[in-house]
């Protein structure tokens, strides 16, 4: 019901006799007592919580005249009606970092779509010297995302050189006798097949460069051939793999990941 007609019934209410008012009044309870048992849970509009609300603040014993609503449901509206006004009243700016202008976006943008190698550090490092100071990591947030990578991806790089990559190495295999022979690999990363092998028990230098003639006879070599810095490359073996035509690629110092056989391994899952 609105405010302003609760008003207007409260000065009729003034001019009428005490028996009226009673007879009013009984109405009244009794419309309320048939409303709570056929309405589970009235609906209150914002103008009725107000008027409880303010009803409560100025005149005692409100609790014993409420009879549609239960006393904590006013006390509840009123609490809440308090943080509101409390959260309006300490609203400050924002939260987090102020916006920044479009214009810098726009530049950003700019020297990354003119300057094709530029990433973020050196966008960053531009507009330092223009005097716009800018983290590195505000650069690379509004830098345009290539859906593609700008080159060939890894996997697709040894798909396209498989074929002309191949990789020796060697491997130990204890033997019931208490001997260890050593086994000499030659894989092609082409088919992922192994292309010779062979078995001593004593390895050198002029043993493994016979066992390159075999694998690659009249001139079959690939164009790199992949092996580890394993003394037993010595200068022999290298000339031989020279004389063959194929160019040799050694793998980084104390780097046991990039074992030959063991790429030849993960070749499959890259």
């Amino acid at each position: 019901m609105p405010f302003f007609i609760l008003a207007v019934m409260i000065l009729r209410s003034v001019f009428k006799s005490r028996r009226q008012l009673l007879l009013e009044n009984l109405a009244l309870r009794q419309q309320v007592t048939m409303l709570r048992k056929s309405v589970k849970r009235p609906r209150a509009t914002v103008a009725d919580k107000l008027f409880w609300i303010l009803f409560s603040r100025y005149v005692d014993g409100w609790r014993t005249v409420l009879h549609g609503l239960h006393p904590d449901t006013v006390v509840r509206w009123h609490r809440q009606g308090f943080r509101f006004y409390w959260r309006w009243k300490s609203r400050g700016p924002k939260p987090g970092r102020p916006a920044m202008d479009g214009g810098l976006r726009k530049l950003i943008r700019e020297m990354q779509t003119i300057n094709m190698g530029w990433g973020a550090p050196r966008i960053h490092g531009e507009l330092l010297k223009l005097g716009i100071e800018i983290s590195q990591a505000t650069v690379s947030k509004y830098m345009v995302r290539q859906k593609k990578p700008p080159s060939q991806t890894w996997r697709t790089f040894l798909a396209n050189h498989s074929e002309c990559l191949a990789a020796i190495d060697f491997f130990t295999v204890p033997t019931a006798g208490f001997r260890v022979l050593y086994v000499f690999i030659v894989l092609s990363h082409d088919r992922r097949q192994v292309v010779h092998f062979n078995v001593t028990e004593h390895p050198t230098a002029q043993w493994t460069a016979q066992q390159l003639v075999e694998a690659f006879p009249f001139e079959s070599g690939p164009r790199y051939l992949l092996r580890d810095r394993d003394a037993i490359y010595g200068d022999l073996v290298q000339r031989r793999i020279n004389s063959l035509g194929i160019e040799e690629v050694i793998t980084a110092p104390r780097s046991p990941w990039q074992n030959p056989s063991r790429l030849f391994q993960l070749l499959p899952y890259l």
